[in-house]
């Protein structure tokens, strides 16, 4: 087996440099070096099993370049934590072994075959192949005959009658509905189940195995493959965008599209991708909020089934009074792995496997039920005649726990189709793929029979039965729907707007803030998400001839080519390479229509490397010409030395943090005028709130007193200690996530700081 052979090779390795090799410290280094990759890969590969069930695939890569807002990470808390410590603690094992004997002279010879026996033990690794594997499926030239089996659908369906309500199951395959397997474990929607078409035989597809690929596949007919080098697709303003997808489709013929969720639409992107294909009205739990009736009601993803099937309910019945025609699309997530969440009004909340309880199949049996009476409802109302109800699996079930149950069956998605118009009760056994999903509907509706690569399963072949080994040839054709991302090669005119914040060029959106790098045949996008370095910490890594363009803050470039834009909020462009002297231009309509020219400028190694230590600098160390302390800034005025307790920047100002110091402290070079008055702008975060606020300068104290809107406040001070030092003590500093950012600890907020100015008195 190739992870004995690795470990082996692995052991070997750190043996014979321990035993034999003798003191070297570049040997040391390179093999410690070596060793820490073969960690790090087995490591990774552990991690992205137990997420997914098979390794390091195109939905790890995909969910770690795209955006994590929203993610429920609760549950992977004490396991992400469990592997950091045993990375730290394999790291710090290998340079005590590898150090053993170093009262030893040195012997090449040994230190040679160690190294050989560690890279053997890397390229051995079943991670280092999968990972080799993505990149060459990336790189490859791809099987020329995609062009003979994707199909651009019809834009619009000609004659719409019927409206539809499409239901994602989160991980809701159809395995569970094996009464062999889990007996009585979907009794309702089973019942339901049988009374529609019910495709019995959907396979899973590389790139449609997780929540954003299962959807591009059902409505766009074509996996979701990404590219994963600087060009990432979670830069862009558009997901997708030469294709047509169902939604298009809809759109174009006079349907209102909705969709509703529990979750944040931002993870993985969603929200991009809807907008980007005819969804209009997108409700996740950001917006949800402010509609339930109890928005504390939660779990670790957002609102639960219960609560996000009657919200459905309830617009299904509006929409329906209203006459309008529209498709209403939701997506389930009590059923998420590992183990899900059981929401509190379902009549069984408990459900055993071989004589013990199971979180994960609680958690269907549960969910399931929730969706059946959305469906019962439906079919009640005086509205079902013109619905068509697609009940479909997002995706087969990652690693969970009934994952060793779920493994011992076939495994196929679900996909059933109620039709209120033509009621019919039939299982269709065809061989077919979740991409077929969207022709199908699209079938039923009155338009096409394809989309894509996906066909209707009522009137047309699918790719699962064309060809025999389909999984062989999905990935054959991965660069060719890569392709279909439209990256730009160049730059030219562009247009920004700032209502939209996005830019377009050459056929592609793209979010902003925005980096390029411009190459003679390609323009590489840089972008920043919660795993990306920020772009100004990007851009420092550009060669000093670099040509980019950059869209941003005004301030990020101001304080390095031109200081008059150093507190500028306003959004800018610069353009140049970073050796020679950009210019920067500042954004002054809603919708600018501009063009890109690279000047060509004699390249500096002193001048880019001072810009490149400006780019470095940490936020705290950065300084600019002011008399007043600009909070919604980085950094601070020239005359301020250090300042402590204070948040990061936000688009407002900077809340105190008791969390990372008791007091907000503000010390300045010279010492403060004998007599001044501090000008403060500011606000009070909860209880803090109405209660004095004591600001000290030596021994010196006044209070401030603040409430929850922003207000200006001018204090007096005597300063006869010629102290260099303002003190601000809020009362009562809250825990809180209020503004937080994916993966940060709460904040303990108490004042929200606008502007500091001091003023010196006359006299």
């Amino acid at each position: 087996m190739p992870e004995v052979l690795s470990l082996g090779l692995f052991v070997a390795s750190i043996a014979i440099y321990t035993l034999k090799a003798g003191r070297n410290t570049l040997w040391f280094a390179a093999i410690l070096v070596v060793l820490g990759v073969f960690v790090i890969l087995n490591l990774t590969l552990y991690a992205s099993n137990y997420f997914t069930g098979d390794g390091i695939n195109d939905a790890v890569l995909y969910t770690l370049t795209n955006s994590l807002t929203g993610a429920g990470v609760s549950k992977y808390i004490l396991p992400g934590i469990g592997i950091i410590a045993t990375l730290v603690g394999m790291f710090g094992l290998l340079a005590w072994l590898l150090r053993r004997r170093w009262h030893r002279p040195h012997h090449f010879g040994y230190s040679l075959l160690a190294m050989v026996l560690a890279l053997g033990s890397v390229d051995a690794s079943p991670a280092f192949h999968q990972i080799a594997a993505l990149v060459k499926s990336q790189t490859s030239e791809g099987d020329p005959d995609f062009k003979i089996y994707y199909k651009e659908p019809p834009k619009e369906i000609a004659n719409p009658k019927l409206n539809l309500v499409y239901i994602y199951g989160e991980s809701l395959e159809r395995t569970y509905f094996n009464e062999q397997a889990f007996p009585n474990l979907a009794p309702e929607l089973s019942a339901l189940k049988k009374q529609g078409l019910d495709f019995s035989h959907t396979e899973q597809l590389p790139g449609t195995d997780y929540t954003i690929a299962g959807m591009v596949a059902s409505q766009c007919g074509i996996p979701l493959f990404a590219p994963f080098d600087g060009n990432s697709a979670s830069s862009m303003s558009t997901f997708f965008p030469q294709n047509t997808c169902l939604g298009d489709i809809l759109k174009n013929s006079g349907y209102q599209n909705y969709f509703i969720q529990g979750a944040n639409l931002r993870f993985a992107g969603k929200d991009v991708f809807l907008k980007s294909h005819g969804f209009d009205h997108l409700y996740g739990s950001e917006e949800l909020k402010t509609m339930v009736d109890d928005p504390e009601y939660r779990n670790d993803w957002g609102f639960y089934d219960d609560t996000v099937l009657d919200e459905v309910w309830q617009k299904y019945e509006e929409l329906s009074k209203q006459g309008k025609r529209f498709s209403l699309f939701t997506l389930t997530v009590d059923t998420h792995h590992p183990d899900g969440f059981v929401s509190r009004s379902c009549k069984r909340k408990n459900y055993d496997h071989d004589g013990k309880p199971n979180k994960t199949l609680s958690a269907v049996a549960c969910s399931q039920e929730h969706v059946a009476q959305l469906i019962e409802k439906i079919k009640a109302s005086p509205w079902f005649k013109n619905t068509v109800i697609v009940v479909s699996s997002d995706h087969l079930a990652m690693n969970n726990g009934a994952w060793k149950y779920l493994n011992e069956q076939q495994r196929n998605n679900l996909f059933f189709v109620i039709r209120g118009d033509q009621p019919e009760q039939r299982q269709i056994a065809t061989k077919r793929n979740s991409m077929d999903n969207g022709a199908t509907v699209l079938d039923m509706l009155g338009g096409g029979n394809y989309l894509g690569l996906g066909r209707s399963s009522l009137s047309g072949q699918s790719m699962s039965q064309v060809f025999l080994n389909t999984k062989e040839k999905i990935l054959a054709w991965k660069p060719s729907v890569v392709h279909l991302w439209n990256f730009p090669r160049k730059i030219d005119r562009f247009t920004l707007d700032r209502t939209q914040n996005n830019v377009s060029f050459s056929g592609s959106t793209f979010r902003l803030p925005l980096l390029l790098k411009v190459g003679d045949k390609r323009v590489e996008p840089k972008l920043e998400n919660e795993f990306s370095d920020p772009l100004r910490i990007q851009l420092a890594n550009f060669a000093p001839n670099d040509d980019f363009v950059w869209f941003d803050t005004c301030y990020k470039m101001g304080r390095l080519w031109d200081p008059q834009l150093s507190l500028s909020t306003d959004l800018c462009m610069a353009q140049g390479q970073l050796g020679g002297e950009p210019q920067i231009t500042r954004v002054e309509q809603d919708k600018w229509q501009g063009k890109v020219a690279i000047k060509q400028s004699v390249i500096d190694s002193d001048r880019y490397q001072h810009t490149v230590d400006l780019l470095k600098a940490n936020d705290n160390d950065i300084r600019y010409q002011s008399d007043s302390f600009v909070f919604n800034v980085p950094g601070a005025p020239e005359a301020v030395k250090q300042f402590s307790g204070i948040s990061r920047p936000e688009s407002w100002g900077r809340w105190s943090n008791a969390n990372l110091a008791p007091e907000v402290k503000i010390e300045y070079h010279q010492p403060l005028p004998e007599k001044f008055s501090l000008v403060i702008t500011a606000k009070a975060f909860g209880p803090n709130a109405n209660k004095p606020i004591p600001i000290r300068v030596g021994d010196s104290e006044q209070t401030l007193t603040l409430n929850k809107e922003v207000s200006t406040t001018t204090l007096h001070f005597t300063n006869p200690g010629h102290s260099k030092v303002l003190t601000i003590t809020p009362p009562e500093p809250q825990d809180s996530n209020e503004g937080n950012i994916l993966g940060h600890a709460p904040r303990k907020l108490g004042i929200g700081m606008v502007d500091i100015k001091v003023v010196k008195d006359e006299g």
